[in-house]
């Protein structure tokens, strides 16, 4: 695997990974009784992206470093 296809697909596994972390600890605002006036009641209040982009980023590393090992391993 050479460096562009491992960034390519470090990309693509932190894509899906973020999808997949994305709605971990959200509440909407009707949940937590703060509509705001002129707001959809099912946005959320805080989301959380950068510290949801960091969790992204250290999951899809795992996954990565897994499929790296495996590539490598089995010289795919």
């Amino acid at each position: 695997m050479n460096i562009v296809g491992g960034l390519a697909l470090y990309f693509v596994i932190w894509w899906i990974t973020l999808f997949a972390v994305l709605p971990f600890g959200i509440r909407s605002q009707e949940e937590a009784g703060e509509v705001v006036a002129g707001t959809e009641p099912g946005a959320p209040v805080l989301p959380g992206l950068l510290k949801k982009a960091v969790i992204t980023s250290l999951i899809a590393a795992v996954i990565f470093a897994g499929v790296w090992y495996v590539w490598v391993t089995y010289d795919i």
